[in-house]
């Protein structure tokens, strides 16, 4: 669009002035020109209409002319401040789309694909839809009440910066290229990249090569995804490069070398501890196998360590093109109308079994998870010796449909918030979550946001499942897990390394209680859940006061810093 000579000086005075695109290719140049700016009037014209103030012509001229600018003003607001941000600025009323109102069945009975094709095709705009910034940024414009309100991140940002003694150290590590480091990773996606991250530190400490981790095959999903099926491997290798050399597999001048197995890595081993057993090995043996790396590696290592684990979970380990470009798909039907929730909900039958805990639909139900968790009890993870009530009461069930339903009304959820959830089908299908679909009818999953054929040739992928619904929650405005976990852990520090993007952790053992108490008012319950729950919003939390937390979990202060300690740390 072609502005006059005085384009510079005008762009700087306007700059923070946000135009949607609609209205703006609906004007001409100069009429958007004219909405921006007032003409210079010219000298030579007000030389020739000199005017004078005892002139009662120029008086009633003057006048009629503020008369007729008033009655344009109250007709047509041209203020370009004022603007709606609508497709439709001259319309008062707009049409439902995307809502409850839309009643069908998908695999668990939620919103019909047809509708939502349509709705999501349409561009429909409303109060929370993304403007388009100069420089292509984008901002969503936040409706009122502090359900959408962002935590105060308190200025920290991500800041990586290695001692001069870690980059010294890199250019012997990366040319030592004659031991390898093998690990085979267990367990869903989430607890895959924990290993993930572990491997490459250990390789590190090591000075070994690493070979691109082996993804065992998943038990309970039967998984037979690769390392590249699920991540980016090309963007994984550069990413890391100066740290630590990653090879796709060993080379031809050790694949007849017998690899040492090693599967006794304690919990929580020190640098110290795996140089002092590992060392010897692997120099000797030039390759060493791991297995059941699951939470083995301390979680307080020193700072350059702390680094590169964030640099693995938080840059290397990016998901692969095919995942990316559904997942962000599906993140884009959501946020087509505004902000969204997501939940991840963790009612599914191994779940129940797993954490020792009962669903509490029907006794048959109840019977059902006794049975399975009789059946297999080395699936039951750790406390053995507590009860299914002493569990509940101790805060480590999953919340139920109902439980999460009450948790969002006393938050100030509205009532057309539109929520993902991610996980699988819960232990009795889709009347499980019934309380939560007639409290909140905007309730999507990825099969529901998928298009046809969409997600097929994905549909016996466990792995890709889960890397799907990460993204989608990743990318809401406000994240909610029914339950810790993997994925909850993951996404909390990647949300936080993101700039503290809301996450809101239930405070399940406070809660239990109020949730137990029939008679307290509903009123009375909201309150005292709100309060709850002040502090557990996605704040910055420092690391160093919860020794033997994950630094993925909580990258402050090892990997972030507040603005004045990066340039303290720049200057240095």
């Amino acid at each position: 669009m072609a502005l006059s000579k005085n384009s510079n000086s005008i762009k700087k005075k306007v700059s923070y002035i946000s135009v949607p695109s609609q209205i703006i290719n609906s004007l001409s140049s100069s009429s958007l020109q004219s909405l921006l700016v007032s003409p210079k009037k010219s000298s030579r014209t007000i030389n020739r209409f000199s005017f004078s103030y005892r002139n009662p012509r120029i008086w009633f001229f003057t006048l009629f002319l503020v008369s007729l600018f008033g009655m344009l003003k109250l007709g047509f607001n041209v203020d370009p401040i004022s603007l709606p941000f609508s497709r439709y600025p001259c319309s008062t009323t707009t049409s439902s789309s995307f809502n409850g109102e839309h009643k069908a069945q998908s695999h668990l009975g939620f919103p019909p694909k047809k509708d939502l094709e349509s709705n999501l095709s349409s561009g429909y705009s409303n109060s929370n839809e993304i403007i388009q910034l100069d420089g292509g940024k984008n901002e969503t414009l936040l409706t009122e009440g502090d359900f959408w309100k962002q935590p105060d991140g308190l200025g920290f940002k991500p800041c990586l910066g290695f001692t001069s003694q870690y980059r010294k150290d890199s250019n012997s590590i990366l040319k030592n290229r004659w031991k390898y480091l093998l690990v085979v990773v267990s367990g869903g996606m989430n607890q895959q990249r924990n290993q993930i991250v572990d491997a490459v530190v250990i390789a590190r400490i090591l000075g070994a090569s690493l070979v691109v981790p082996v993804l065992q095959v998943n038990v309970i999903w039967g998984d037979e995804s690769e390392f590249a099926d699920i991540f980016d491997l090309e963007h994984f290798k550069n990413v890391l490069a100066d740290d630590v050399h990653i090879v796709s597999s060993l080379p031809s001048t050790h694949v007849m070398t017998r690899p040492v197995e090693e599967k006794r890595t304690p919990l929580y081993a020190s640098p110290q501890w795996i140089r002092a057993h590992y060392l010897k090995r692997i120099n000797r043996e030039r390759v060493l196998l791991l297995r059941g790396l699951d939470s083995r590696l301390s979680k307080d290592l020193p700072s350059d360590l702390q680094k590169l684990r964030c640099k693995v979970a938080f840059q290397a380990l990016r998901f692969s093109p095919r995942i990316l470009e559904l997942g962000n798909k599906l993140a884009s039907r959501m946020r087509n109308q505004g902000q969204y929730l997501s939940l991840h909900l963790r009612m599914e039958k191994d779940v129940w079994v797993r954490t020792g805990c009962l669903p509490g639909l029907t006794p048959e139900y109840d019977e059902i998870v006794n049975t399975e968790r009789e059946r297999h009890p080395e699936l039951l993870t750790g406390r053995s010796n507590m009860t299914y009530h002493q569990r509940k009461l101790a805060g480590l069930c999953p919340l139920t449909a109902l439980e999460v339903t009450r948790l969002l009304k006393a938050l100030e959820a509205p009532k057309d918030a539109r929520i993902y959830w991610a996980g699988g089908e819960p232990l009795g299908g889709k009347e499980v979550l019934e309380p939560l679909t007639k409290e909140f009818p905007q309730f999507y999953n990825k099969h529901d946001l998928a298009l046809p054929g969409e997600l097929e040739p994905f549909a016996k992928k466990a792995s890709v499942m889960a890397a799907i619904d990460y993204i989608v929650c990743e990318k809401s405005d406000v994240f909610i897990p029914s339950h810790g976990g993997n994925m909850g852990h993951a996404l909390q520090g990647q949300r936080a390394y993101a700039g503290h993007k809301k996450y809101i952790t239930p405070n399940k053992r406070q809660m239990l209680r109020y949730f137990m108490n029939s008679s307290l008012p509903e009123s009375d319950f909201n309150r005292i859940v709100k309060d709850l729950h002040r502090e557990s919003l996605g704040q910055p939390e420092l690391r160093t006061s919860k020794a033997g937390k994950d630094v993925t979990k909580h990258p402050v202060p090892e990997c972030m810093c507040s603005d004045r300690q990066q340039q303290l740390h720049s200057d240095a």
